[in-house]
């Protein structure tokens, strides 16, 4: 592994690991994983304003809502946000 690739690994880990914060807390559920469906967990049009709403706030990532319904694992959302938003 190069180093470019060490470090696009360990940030697109940073962002997996930020939204697994963020969908915890929006969620109130302390065990949801990097692979829990947002749908699946109880997520609404609500609670997926307030999941972007906090990228912003932590990553400086206006994200559209509706990425978080297309993407609605931690670890599918981060992908496009580190690829589309290069928070990477």
């Amino acid at each position: 592994m190069t180093t470019n690739t060490a470090t696009a690994t360990a940030a697109a880990q940073n962002t997996v690991d930020v939204l697994v914060g963020i969908f915890r807390d929006v969620l109130r559920l302390p065990e949801l994983t990097a692979d829990t469906d947002f749908y699946e967990a109880g997520g609404d049009s609500l609670t997926a304003f307030q999941i972007t709403g906090r990228l912003q706030e932590i990553l400086g990532a206006d994200v559209p809502v509706s990425l978080v319904f297309a993407y609605p694992t931690p670890q599918e959302l981060a992908e496009v946000v580190d690829a589309d938003y290069g928070t990477a």
